[in-house]
C-alpha cells in the first residue's frame, strides 16, 4: 500500500490517493477476501436446530418429571395428589371397562351441540348487527348487557326453566359459546377497511357481492379467533353444566370421585378435557390455515 505525500502548504496526506491494491510479492493466496465477497449467512441457519416437536414436549416432559419427583419423595402424598403412575393404571382401568370412553361420548355430545347452536346464534347476531346499522341499534346494546351477565349464575334459572335434563346442560353450553363468538365476528365486520368497501364499489360489486368477496373474508381471521375462544368457554361451560344432576358425563366420573376423596380419578378427568380442549383447538387451528391461505402472517424466529 502506498501513501502520495500531500500537496505543499498542507499537513495532511492525500486520503484520496491512498492505493489499496497488491501486485507481486504482497498479494498473496492466504490474505482474507473482500467484505464485498464475503457470503452471509443468515442468523436462523447458524444456530443449531432442534426439531420443534421435542421443543414443544420438553416443557411438559420437565413438569411430568418435577411430578414424579415430589411424589416419589413424599413432598406430594397420594391424598393430596396421586402419581403420575398411579394416575396412569386408574386412567387404563377406566378406559378398559369402557365407562370413560362412554363418559367421553357423552361430554362430547354436549359439547357439539352447544357449539353449532352458540355458533349459529352468535354468528347470526353479529351478521345482523354488523352488516346493518338498524340491526346495531335493536341488537348490539341487549347483547352486551346480557353479555356481562356470568352465565354459570343462570343455572338456577336455567333448571327452572328446563328441568334437570340434558337441556339446561345443552343451554349453558351454547350461552358460553354465543358471546365469544359474536364479538369477535362483529368487530372483524367493522374492522373491514373502507377502502376494499370502496374500491369493491368503484368495480361494480353489489351490496350482497361487496359482503361475500370482501367483508366476509376480511372478518374471517377474527371469526377464526372467536371460535378458538369458544372452543374453551365451552369446555369450561360443559365444567360446570355436568354438576347438574349429571348420570353420565366426565363431570359425573369427577363428582363421583369427589364424594369418595379419589383424587386419581379426579385428575385422570381433568386431563381427558384437558386432551379433548386441545384436540378440538388443534381442529380449528388446521382449519384456519386452510381458510386463511392468501393471509401473510408472522410466525415467529
Amino acid at each position: 500500500m502506498s501513501i502520495s505525500h500531500a500537496p505543499p502548504g498542507s499537513s495532511e496526506p492525500d486520503i484520496s490517493r491512498i492505493s489499496t491494491s497488491k501486485t507481486g510479492s504482497d498479494a498473496r493466496s492466504d490474505d482474507p477476501a473482500p467484505l464485498d465477497l464475503v457470503p452471509l449467512v443468515p442468523t436462523s441457519s447458524r444456530r443449531t436446530h432442534v426439531p420443534r416437536w421435542l421443543r414443544r414436549t420438553t416443557g411438559p416432559l420437565v413438569l411430568l418429571a418435577l411430578w414424579q419427583l415430589l411424589s416419589s419423595t413424599g413432598v406430594l402424598t397420594s391424598d393430596v395428589l396421586a402419581s403420575p403412575g398411579r394416575i396412569a393404571h386408574v386412567g387404563w382401568d377406566l378406559v378398559d371397562s369402557g365407562s370413560l370412553s362412554s363418559a367421553m361420548a357423552t361430554s362430547l355430545q354436549r359439547v357439539a351441540i352447544g357449539l353449532l347452536l352458540g355458533t349459529v346464534i352468535g354468528t347470526g347476531l353479529a351478521l345482523v348487527s354488523g352488516l346493518f346499522r338498524i340491526g346495531e341499534d335493536l341488537v348490539d346494546a341487549p347483547v352486551q348487557m346480557l353479555r356481562t351477565v356470568p352465565f354459570v349464575g343462570l343455572i338456577p334459572l336455567f333448571i327452572i326453566w328446563f328441568g334437570i335434563g340434558e337441556a339446561p346442560k345443552v343451554a349453558i353450553i351454547t350461552l358460553g359459546v354465543t358471546f365469544p363468538l359474536y364479538l369477535n365476528v362483529y368487530a372483524g365486520i367493522r374492522g373491514v377497511d373502507s377502502q376494499l368497501i370502496e374500491a369493491g364499489e368503484s368495480l361494480g360489486l353489489s351490496r350482497w357481492g361487496l359482503v361475500r368477496h370482501v367483508v366476509l373474508p376480511g372478518a374471517l381471521p377474527n371469526a377464526m379467533t372467536g371460535l378458538r375462544y369458544s372452543l374453551g368457554i365451552a369446555w369450561l361451560a360443559l365444567v360446570f353444566a355436568e354438576q347438574i344432576n349429571a348420570d353420565a358425563g366426565i363431570g359425573f366420573l369427577m363428582v363421583q370421585a369427589r364424594d369418595f376423596l379419589q383424587t386419581d380419578v379426579i385428575v385422570v378427568c381433568l386431563i381427558v378435557y384437558a386432551f379433548l380442549g386441545l384436540l378440538a383447538d388443534f381442529v380449528v387451528r388446521t382449519l384456519e390455515r386452510l381458510l386463511l391461505q392468501w393471509r401473510p402472517t408472522f410466525t415467529g424466529r
